[in-house]
């Protein structure tokens, strides 16, 4: 396996605060993909905004606000993200759809490419660029564009199930699953704009909880315990 996409959602980077960050959680995460670097391995990261912002639920905000603000909030996290890493020792750019002045660069694939031969780890901050749009399918369309073998999903579930485990004690855990069952099943491994984006383009996806002991690393050297989600 040469290139990997690495999605985290902003709330497991929050650990038991629930909000912010949480430095030990991050670090843990710099440590695990360092691994992987250190392999030869190229990881690309995208990073959900949900540990600051819900803007959806409010009834409050114009939709393209909230959606503009929820990708600020990616922003954010991929900075602090990306310094933690570099302070592990990794190199680290961040690509945006959009300027950020200084902040970051602008998104291209030949730039990311060149980030990737270089040893890099690429965060992929800003979705889609556009509102409407979740982080879901930014890291879908990014792991299309810049070819990655596989989308890891690092969850606060250790996989997908016919129903909701926490609500359900009898819910069943899939070893793998089709692209096919999870649009037909609504089984929500992601948005539906994201799932169909898998499916026409044939991105496998792999689903984990990320709170395990060394998930990502066991994830990808073959050590799996969660879903995959196959085409």
């Amino acid at each position: 396996m040469k290139r990997i996409m690495l999605k985290l959602s902003g709330e497991a980077l929050a650990g038991p605060k629930k909000t912010g960050f949480d430095e030990d959680t991050v670090r843990g995460v710099a440590l695990q993909v360092k691994q992987l670097t250190e392999d030869g391995i190229q990881v690309g990261i995208v990073i959900g905004g949900g540990n600051f912002w819900r803007g959806r639920s409010s009834e409050n905000i114009d939709r393209t606000k909230a959606d503009q603000i929820g990708m600020l909030a990616t922003v954010m996290n991929c900075i602090y993200v990306s310094e933690i890493f570099r302070s592990v020792g990794m190199r680290t750019s961040i690509l945006t759809p959009f300027e950020c002045g200084s902040f970051t660069k602008l998104f291209s694939k030949d730039r990311a490419s060149k980030y990737f031969e270089k040893g890099m780890v690429v965060f992929f901050a800003g979705g889609t660029g556009h509102p409407y749009f979740s982080t879901d399918t930014g890291v879908l369309l990014r792991a299309v564009e810049v070819e990655a073998e596989v989308v890891l999903l690092a969850k606060a579930i250790d996989g997908v199930y016919d129903d909701d485990p926490g609500k359900n004690p009898d819910a069943k855990k899939y070893e793998t699953v089709t692209i096919e069952e999870v649009i037909s099943k609504n089984l929500q491994v992601v948005d539906m704009t994201a799932s169909i984006l898998a499916r026409d383009n044939k991105m496998p996806m792999w689903v984990f909880g990320l709170n395990e002991e060394n998930s990502i690393v066991n994830t990808v050297k073959g050590n799996f315990t969660g879903t995959k989600v196959i085409v």
